[in-house]
């Protein structure tokens, strides 16, 4: 198949899918059901075309379902949806090994082979980009507390469907072996029409942490050592130099499990109970690996080294690894005593990953020396590998508390001590306490303290910490940092509770002001001797995303954020010290999504220089590394990105065009903040037009909507479920709210060149611009309309009706400085994918306004359930949800 007719693959697996679903349809619930979705999905296309009569009887025969076919109609929509989805991951796995394969194709951007060539040809030197390479330290750190909407049960349906699909397109398939892989995909579908895609309660926290570690055992665990080999091969032809058998430059972190910010289900023993399963996962998946090796390496010469540790034997290799082997099914034992609360056994359990490491060396080494170089090149080579990647405990695990409950934790113990309130000190006072406790030897808790609810388990956190050591363990998260303190009062804990060796303390700013704040406040701690000497050299600090967006709106929070970044890598330099920024990334546009490549290369000159950690939430997981060839792919998108960001990295921006951005940011601010936290009938338009509240009573999460049970406010609702509902309803508000007003302001000012100049020539702002605008061609202002005729009360109909007019607005303004005629002109794959979905997603909008509609009227299960479905099938044709 040649690459320019690839995209009739698609197609014609598209259309596969879509036709065994509606055969399901007919075999499981009757001609009538396929009769009625065929009329649906015929009127949503002459709908979509703009046939207003055909829009009208759409609207009209969504109307008048009874009770019986909404929940098989809103399936079966979904369903399509989440098919077409599967069909285009493998689409892109099929194409990127089809431009691999074609001598005359230029190789994938983004990919090691593009990006290599390129950076020679221009200022970097091959023993440079070695180094660069050698020396990556990147970090994605998985989250779980979006709203991810699909179970695990249908993921991995949805994954099988794609297995098939990929070996469908063996050229070699006997007839028998076609007919069993088109059995095996009605099988599939039929097995999904049957099952139940809605939770029946919500995912606790350590169902969150398994589903992650899933993930990792299922698609990363043999993704990295792929990845790393196609580093090795790339960094052998274009620097002559091999990759470090120890080198990592990628390596996994999570939240899940450790995420306590306003989510009352993460304690200190669901924190134990997730360190101690991805420790025994590991033990596990590392036992079947060393098996693999004693079947494999049965070879009798071996080196004087491994000689001495073996004696005689006959079969030297197998002898050191079944020891090893006998180590990890006594870890995987001693673990599982742990998590009961037995007594865990005694003997040499693996607690430190060289230990695991040393003997796997060992082996290497003495197949080289024995003249069997070839053979440990092989499983034994990556079996190395993971360990450098994934330890003894598959990923780090990061701890994450907001700054008020370490404040109200300390207040108690101050109280306690006879000092006052910690919480009622000003800065200042704060400050000198804390360096005055951090550099004391006596015990800080009283013995007889007996601290309120969240006071106990912030302290029992800590103690949890220090009962489990370092290894498994990642950064101390302090969400909304404001101050010095809030760093310094984490540093406490840890020391009052016993925590030997400390996780790294790091402060998340993530509103407008503590950004602009975030390197003054950084400077206060870097002139303390006590804490220069603490971090010895290298500061890690996480920048957020959501929140910031949600408190200034789009352009104001990425302006601020890049200046931010900024600010910060200009003081680490001034004090010589190595920096980390860790961008706390969603899924969406509005908290900061979007393709990996741009954003990384879109980040301020000099804050990335060769490191880089990132979140990867829940829905962003299964579509970047849900699949082993996107994984595969995505690994190497990242590899690139940061060395192109480290090596070559964008040029300052210009004076004017930093005014210009001043000018935009506080336009976009005023525009933003004066409709949502100034205009009083917003939050109850808001309510009524979208399926917020109905969100947060859904089992998609095992983190509550809000952060306290007050009034819904902008403030208190979290960035993913106020995202989430916007995208619902196709609007899309979060990512273009105050955009359009800042633009046309400055283009009504004669800066529409400047604009232009801007983007064509400043990666960061035509980034945003490229992404807001894809947010807009998938955004509708008419459907949204549709909610508000359903559910709007009319008194409030003014407020939709200046929201569309706003997005028509910004869209306008977004188009005139692009320069494109429409939405995603410069981006035709996204723009088709939009097409094709749009006739399937419009069906569901019209029945999730019906559904809301009659759920707000009463209160009934089935109603709640289809509206899930509903939720679903949206989330699968928007492809995201916060």
């Amino acid at each position: 198949m040649s690459i320019q007719d690839s995209d009739a693959a698609l197609r014609d697996d598209i259309r596969l899918l879509g036709e065994m679903l509606g055969d399901t349809l007919k075999e499981q619930e009757g001609t009538d059901l396929f009769d009625t979705v065929e009329r649906i999905r015929a009127l949503a296309k002459q709908a979509r075309a703009g046939d207003q009569g055909a829009a009208e009887a759409l609207e009209q025969e969504l109307g008048s379902l009874d009770e019986h076919q909404i929940m098989p109609v809103a399936r079966a929509f979904s369903q399509f949806l989440n098919l077409a989805n599967i069909a285009e991951q493998h689409h892109r796995v099929r194409r990127s090994r089809e431009w691999a394969r074609s001598p005359d194709a230029s190789p994938l951007k983004g990919s090691l082979a593009e990006a290599f060539p390129r950076l020679l040809q221009g200022e970097t030197d091959p023993e440079a980009l070695y180094h660069a390479a050698c020396e990556l330290d990147i970090e994605l750190v998985l989250t779980a507390h979006p709203t991810e909407t699909q179970r695990r049960t249908m993921l991995q349906k949805y994954n099988r469907i794609a297995r098939l699909l990929d070996g469908r397109d063996r050229l070699d398939l006997t007839p028998d072996e076609t007919e069993e892989v088109t059995a095996g995909l009605r099988r599939e579908i039929i097995g999904a029409w049957q099952s139940d895609e809605i939770r029946r309660r919500r995912p606790t926290p350590v169902d969150e942490a398994r589903w992650g570690l899933a993930v990792m055992e299922q698609v990363l665990w043999d993704a990295v050592p792929r990845y790393l080999r196609n580093l090795d091969r790339s960094l052998r032809e274009h620097t002559g130099r091999a990759l470090p058998l120890d080198a990592a430059p990628i390596r996994f972190g999570s939240w899940m499990g450790g995420d306590r910010d306003g989510n009352p289900n993460v304690t200190a023993r669901v924190t134990r109970e997730v360190c101690l399963a991805g420790r025994w996962m590991a033990a596990t998946l590392y036992e079947k690996e060393i098996q693999t090796l004693i079947n494999t390496l049965s070879m009798t010469r071996c080196d004087q080294a491994l000689r001495e540790l073996v004696g005689d034997a006959w079969e030297p290799y197998r002898v050191l690894l079944k020891r090893l082997r006998a180590r990890l099914r006594l870890t995987q034992r001693w673990v599982e005593a742990r998590l009961a609360g037995k007594r865990p056994p005694e003997g040499e359990v693996l607690l430190d990953k060289e230990d695991l490491l040393r003997p796997l060396l060992t082996c290497y080494h003495s197949l080289h020396r024995c003249g069997a170089g070839q053979v440990a090149e092989g499983e034994l080579l990556d079996t190395i590998r993971r360990v450098s990647c994934f330890g003894l405990t598959l990923t780090r695990l990061d701890i994450r508390q907001h700054a008020d409950r370490h404040a109200d934790a300390l207040s108690e113990i101050t109280s306690a001590l006879g000092l006052g309130r910690y919480d009622q000190w000003d800065e200042e006072a704060r400050q000198r306490w804390l360096l005055s406790e951090l550099a004391s030897r006596r015990p800080l808790i009283p013995d007889d303290l007996e601290p309120g609810e969240e006071a106990a388990e912030v302290l029992e956190t800590c103690r949890t910490l220090a009962e489990l050591g370092s290894d498994g363990l990642g950064a101390y998260i302090i969400s909304m940092a404001e101050h010095p303190s809030d760093i310094l009062a984490v540093e406490l804990l840890q020391k009052a509770c016993g925590v030997t060796q400390p996780l790294r303390s790091v402060p998340l700013f993530e509103t407008r002001d503590t950004l602009q704040n975030a390197a003054e406040t950084m400077r206060v701690l870097f002139e303390q001797p006590w804490y220069r000497d603490r971090i010895g050299g290298h500061q890690e600090i996480m920048i957020g995303y959501s929140d910031s967006g949600k408190d200034a709106g789009h352009l104001t929070a990425a302006w601020t954020l890049y200046q931010a970044q900024e600010a910060l890598v200009a003081l680490a330099e001034e004090n010589g010290i190595q920096l980390t920024l860790f961008h706390g990334r969603g899924g969406s546009i509005g908290r900061g999504g979007g393709p990996t490549h741009a954003a990384v290369l879109s980040l301020p000159p000099g804050s990335v220089k060769g490191t880089l950690r990132v979140t990867e939430q829940g829905e962003v997981i299964q579509s970047k590394f849900g699949l082993p060839g996107i994984a595969l792919r995505n690994l190497e998108i990242y590899t690139a990105a940061v060395l192109e960001a480290t090596l070559q990295p964008p040029a300052e921006p210009r004076p004017e065009w930093r005014e210009v951005m001043d000018r935009l940011s506080d336009t976009a601010c005023g525009a933003y903040r004066g409709l949502v936290k100034e205009t009083p009938e917003f939050i109850e338009y808001f309510q009524a037009a979208t399926p917020v509240r109905e969100i947060g009573q859904l089992a998609i999460g095992s983190r509550p909507a809000k952060r306290n049970q007050k009034a819904l406010t902008v403030d208190n609702l979290r960035a993913i479920p106020w995202i989430f509902a916007w995208t619902q309803t196709r609007l899309m508000l979060p990512a273009w709210l105050g955009v359009g007003d800042a633009l046309s302001e400055a283009l009504e000012e004669d800066l529409g060149d400047t604009l232009r100049e801007m983007f064509q020539q400043w990666p960061f702002f035509e980034a945003f611009l490229d992404m807001v605008e894809m947010v807009l061609a998938k955004g509708d202002p008419g459907v949204a309309s549709l909610y508000d005729r359903r559910l709007v009360p009319e008194e409030l109909h003014g407020m939709g009706e200046q929201l569309r007019g706003r997005y028509r607005k910004t869209l306008d303004a977004v188009l005139s400085v692009t320069g494109h005629e429409r939405p995603l002109a410069d981006f035709p794959v996204v723009r088709r994918a939009v097409d094709v979905r749009n006739p399937y997603v419009d069906p569901l909008n019209l029945l999730q306004a019906e559904l809301l509609y009659r759920s707000r009227l009463c209160d009934d299960e089935q109603l709640r359930r289809v509206l899930m479905v509903a939720i679903n099938g949206i989330a699968a044709g928007m492809r995201n949800t916060g």
